[in-house]
């Protein structure tokens, strides 16, 4: 029980840091993996593929949970320019560990946590709106506050 007698609604995830760092901030989930070259567009950091659940969504200064990237090796191009640009999301969650993925992540140098294990899928665990903070020096996503 929380302070205030409502019940404690914290909730951490365990997965491996990817890149270190710890953020605090609004996730944003897809239940879709992610395009970078043409499904991005790294200077309004939105998600430009039009048949995605998030077309339009901007992901910039969100937390940014998926299951992973799909396309070519120039996704990590693309997250790269969104740090390039100033657009670039706050964190990256996400649960299937691919080389473009990580590489995207160093990159882009925000903190990534992935590698999640016991079944545990973020994306399945964290909603759009919820406040959370990923802590890649420990490896753990700890979700603060959900939404609504």
């Amino acid at each position: 029980m929380s302070v205030q007698g409502q019940a404690d609604t914290s909730l951490v995830l365990r997965g491996r840091g990817i890149v270190p760092g710890k953020v605090r901030g609004e996730a944003l989930v897809s239940t879709e993996t992610i395009s970078g070259w043409g499904g991005i567009d790294p200077a309004k950091g939105t998600i430009i593929e039009r048949r995605h659940s998030l077309f339009g969504v901007c992901f910039s200064g969100k937390i940014l949970v998926f299951p992973g990237a799909k396309g070519s090796s120039g996704w990590s191009g693309f997250f790269q320019s969104t740090r390039l640009l100033g657009t670039a999301p706050l964190a990256m969650v996400f649960t299937t560990v691919t080389t473009k993925a990580v590489l995207g992540a160093v990159v882009t140098r925000v903190p990534t946590v992935s590698d999640f294990g016991d079944g545990v899928d973020p994306v399945r665990s964290i909603r759009s709106g919820d406040i959370v903070e990923v802590d890649a020096d420990a490896g753990t996503v700890t979700i603060v506050h959900r939404a609504g």
